[in-house]
């Protein structure tokens, strides 16, 4: 069931348009890619299925996993299908209502990036490119896509890069953190650099699955322990980009982490410059330290933003962070949707208010 939130708090901003960086779209059915997948993909995922590594094959009722993958009832459209499979319904329920300038399109449903058949795998990433660009953005001016990468199948990823970077529709590149090696290892080097020369920035929203437990020491009882792990994978992903020499090799490639949290930053950061300063020696290809190339590097979306006991905590972490480098998402459709009237705690100046509701991501995106 769905719980309705009585705390609300005063509104962070008012007539400010807004640059939402989560959107998540959803397919009616698997018919809207099979329209740009070959037949012999649609007959084999017909007849055998996704063949995708996945912790919860079957949902239940609680919110999280309703049938429509942990999104609000609210946001099914009012002819049917799942939330977030209407774009005219999306453009009123919320860009409309949110007064959403610009929102950028994360698809997670169905994830076809974690296919074990990479053909198959291929195709149906390929799909959902297709699909956004011609189902979603064409259709609403105010939507931009991510274009979703394979990162099991380099040579995939550089095909759909080589597809679509350039195309205005789409604002950024995309993948998840759980994989079968961190993202850092030198198998991933060439989708980074590819990358990178696309001028785009790499978008990793928390989710994903692999053969491996989702969290780092073992299988979870329970959804709360791996809900929690999603930003244990986050900042196991910065580490290995970091130690591993991506930013020395590939100096102007942009990450954004989404749905992960920020406040877990400074003191990872800290911690692992007082390590570097130790055991420099094991890595000389670095050549500053791991503070600095986090700062340089990431950007981080606030939804779900920590709210600490003492609003002020928050502040100083988002100064530390940096204003410049964080940046509005709702996460909509989902139960857990930030309303941008309602989102901080922490009271926000006007300047920081344009920064991280719009400025940051137009600069970051090149939105006009």
């Amino acid at each position: 069931m769905n719980v309705a939130v009585l705390d609300k708090r005063p509104a962070q901003r008012t007539d400010l348009a807004v640059v939402d960086c989560d959107i998540h779209p959803a397919v009616r059915s698997m018919a809207d890619l099979y329209r740009y997948m070959a037949p012999e993909w649609v007959a084999l995922h017909q007849s055998f299925g996704a063949a995708s590594f996945q912790t919860y094959a079957k949902r239940g009722s609680y919110a999280r996993y309703n049938r429509d993958g942990g999104s609000r009832f609210d946001t099914r459209p009012p002819d049917g299908g799942p939330s977030g499979s209407d774009v005219a319904f999306l453009g009123q329920h919320h860009l409309d209502a949110n007064n959403i300038e610009i929102g950028i399109l994360q698809a997670m449903q169905p994830q076809v990036i974690s296919s074990r058949n990479q053909g198959l795998g291929a195709a149906m990433t390929a799909a959902v490119n297709d699909w956004q660009r011609h189902d979603w953005c064409a259709r609403e001016p105010r939507l931009r896509g991510s274009i979703m990468l394979t990162r099991e199948d380099p040579a995939a990823a550089l095909r759909e890069l080589a597809r679509w970077a350039g195309d205005p529709h789409f604002v950024q590149a995309s993948t998840m953190p759980h994989g079968i090696e961190p993202l850092g290892r030198q198998r991933y080097w060439p989708i980074l650099e590819a990358v990178e020369a696309s001028g785009l920035p790499l978008g990793i929203h928390v989710g994903g699955a692999s053969a491996m437990a989702p969290t780092s020491s073992g299988w979870p009882s329970f959804y709360i322990e791996e809900h929690h792990a999603k930003c244990e994978a986050m900042q196991a992903l910065m580490v290995s980009l970091v130690v591993e020499g991506v930013f020395e090799r590939f100096p102007r490639l942009k990450i954004v982490l989404i749905e992960g949290g920020f406040v877990w930053v400074p003191s990872m950061a800290w911690r692992l410059d007082r390590n570097y300063k130790r055991l420099k020696a094991e890595t000389p290809h670095l050549e500053r330290l791991p503070s600095e190339y986090i700062r340089d590097h990431f950007w981080y979306t606030t939804q779900p933003i920590e709210e600490p006991e003492d609003p002020q905590d928050l502040a100083d972490v988002m100064e530390w962070v940096g204003w410049d480098k964080i940046l509005f998402s709702t996460d909509y459709p989902h139960w857990d949707f930030d309303d941008p009237r309602f989102a901080f705690k922490v009271r926000l100046s006007e300047e920081h208010k344009r920064m991280i509701f719009r400025d940051n991501a137009r600069a970051l995106f090149g939105l006009a």
